[in-house]
């Protein structure tokens, strides 16, 4: 049992918010399906080294074991275009038969960090091939469903550029080129909505990119500005895709169509890179609730909003669950009409710089059986959360 949190600031006249509508469940699962080239130069593929590829009907019907019947997955598109403008989309049919098998309603995203090989990612033919590859999947999955789908162009443009340009713990290792990668992002999203809308016209789309607090070090006035640098950078690529920034790129409210934050234990830190755990009790005082990060998203821009991945590890993954779900319920009943919370991921993933050591992060942990199978293992503690999480928020109508 989760207790319900006091709501003491609800202050806007839309509390609380109205029913969600998005989704065919509140509670979404999320599969990794990041394929792209990681420090050490080398592919991946989480959904192959989960596999989920192979498993993909058993795992939705684990969703929908579990009160889960929307769920995150994602293409390859590495896989489907290994030579320019020919498409094999055997990678991605067991995936879309899946979900029509089980009654899931899938949100795929079209990128995930990987992308052809042969392709420049700041060329404009990567925009071009892009946008083709986006259309020739809608006409895929609109040839396979009647459902209204739902796309995710790039997963975490904002993450992306900056994994690529700022950090470099992805490949090609491209630094100093954020504000560049962004832009291009940005143009290929753009792109591909178009093309996509082309095929399919009731098509929606959802961009991911993550949340975060970042503040000054105690007592160093002179890094205010910093910290607020680093924090406004969240907002570009949603700003870009909705016209507010950077209008040269073609940006336009239609563009931003639902927005989905991602949300861990490290998205809060002291600039420039000190995490403020979460963990600690008692808390830093800097934290922000994440309901009034939340609440700071939807005001700003007033597009259906979903929490699209949040999660953590180990043993203390039941414990931020019980926390994320009072931080909704608070929201919800301040006025923030979230749609939905996606478990991310909702079975193991491995680090993707090591694949043999496990994050323990999932609702699902996995055994290796004979052959090397990976069986689905639940994690109970994790899923007595989860179900005293959907009785919280149920009596608020998220279900």
């Amino acid at each position: 049992m989760i207790s319900r949190p006091h709501v003491h600031h609800v202050k806007r006249a839309e509390a609380t918010a109205p029913k969600p509508t998005l989704f065919d469940s509140f509670w979404l699962g999320g599969f990794e399906s990041a394929c792209q080239r990681n420090m050490s130069n080398e592919r991946i593929d989480m959904l192959a080294v989960t596999q989920h590829d192979v498993q993909c009907e058993g795992d939705y019907a684990l969703m929908r074991s579990v009160g889960i019947r929307t769920v995150r997955d994602g293409i390859r598109w590495p896989l489907i275009e290994k030579t320019p403008h020919h498409y094999d989309f055997s990678s991605f049919a067991p995936m879309l038969r899946a979900a029509n098998a089980t009654g899931i309603q899938p949100i795929f995203n079209l990128m995930h960090y990987g992308w052809p090989d042969d392709l420049e990612i700041l060329s404009s033919a990567f925009v071009e091939r892009f946008a083709a590859m986006c259309a020739a999947t809608a006409r895929v999955v609109k040839s396979e469903s009647d459902r209204v789908p739902i796309y995710v162009p790039i997963n975490e443009i904002s993450f992306l550029a900056w994994g690529l340009g700022t950090a470099c713990v992805l490949s090609p290792k491209m630094p100093g080129k954020d504000t560049a990668l962004k832009r291009q992002l940005v143009r290929a999203a753009i792109a591909a909505m178009d093309a996509v809308w082309e095929v399919e016209p009731r098509a929606r789309f959802a961009h991911v990119d993550p949340v975060i607090n970042v503040v000054a070090p105690r007592n160093r006035p002179d890094k205010i500005q910093q910290a607020i640098d680093q924090r406004n950078g969240m907002w570009e690529s949603w700003d870009m895709l909705a016209g507010r920034r950077d209008p040269e790129l073609g940006g336009q409210e239609k563009y931003l169509d639902i927005v989905g934050v991602n949300y861990y234990h490290s998205n809060q830190w002291e600039t420039p890179d000190l995490r403020m755990p979460w963990e600690d009790e008692p808390r830093d005082d800097r934290w922000v609730p994440f309901h009034r990060l939340l609440d700071e998203v939807w005001m700003r821009y007033r597009k259906p909003l979903f929490i699209a991945e949040t999660s953590h590890f180990g043993s203390g993954r039941a414990k931020w669950l019980r926390e994320i779900a009072q931080e909704v319920y608070i929201a919800r009943m301040m006025g923030v009409p979230l749609e939905g919370v996606c478990l991310y991921p909702v079975i193991d993933r491995p680090d993707w710089e090591n694949l043999s050591h496990w994050h323990n992060s999932g609702l699902f942990d996995f055994r290796e059986s004979a052959g090397g199978r990976l069986e689905r293992v639940i994690n109970e503690e994790y899923a007595e959360s989860l179900r005293a999480a959907q009785a919280l928020l149920a009596e608020i109508g998220c279900v």
